[in-house]
């Protein structure tokens, strides 16, 4: 049996300076990976373009989902922490080529005003997320799907000192 490789990814922890990290609704109620309706939000990511860095591509993910531009670096991942897709998932996403995802995540902080948040059209590219709002990082962990939350728990737990005014 061939063993699926995980796909390479980002994700962004965006705080804004009350120390705040945003979150978004998914768009799609037919996502694949939307298991329960209160565990629809999540921050933003996506995929690595081959030739991208790690981090030139969380910058693209951030703009292409929210808009935003105005951010200054807080601190990456030292390690790339994975997740699986639930097996009746797996194959139908990203054509069942990958088991599930592995992810280099960024710190960076928002320096910018909220209005230049754009999910509805976010820098000219079709919108993830219906509704945004900002979160406590404590809160994270509770409002996303189940198999990413060990993610999101390392997460909160590394980037913990950045959720500060």
């Amino acid at each position: 049996m061939e063993v699926l490789a995980y796909r390479p990814c980002v994700g962004i922890m965006l705080l804004n300076p009350d120390g705040l990290v945003f979150v978004g609704r998914r768009k799609s109620k037919r996502a694949a990976d939307v298991i329960q309706a209160d565990h629809e939000w999540q921050m933003p990511q996506g995929g690595i373009d081959e030739g991208e860095t790690p981090y030139r591509a969380a910058l693209r993910e951030l703009r292409e989902e929210t808009g935003v531009r105005s951010v200054s670096f807080l601190a990456e991942s030292p390690d790339w922490l994975s997740y699986d897709l639930p097996g009746d998932i797996t194959k139908k996403t990203w054509k069942g080529r990958f088991r599930g995802q592995t992810q280099k995540w960024f710190a960076l902080r928002f320096t910018g005003r909220d209005s230049e948040i754009n999910i509805a059209s976010p820098d000219g590219h079709k919108p993830e997320f219906d509704a945004w709002r900002w979160e406590r990082i404590e809160r994270l962990p509770e409002l996303i799907v189940p198999f990413k939350r060990q993610v999101y728990e390392t997460v909160c737990t590394r980037f913990a000192t950045y959720a500060t005014a």
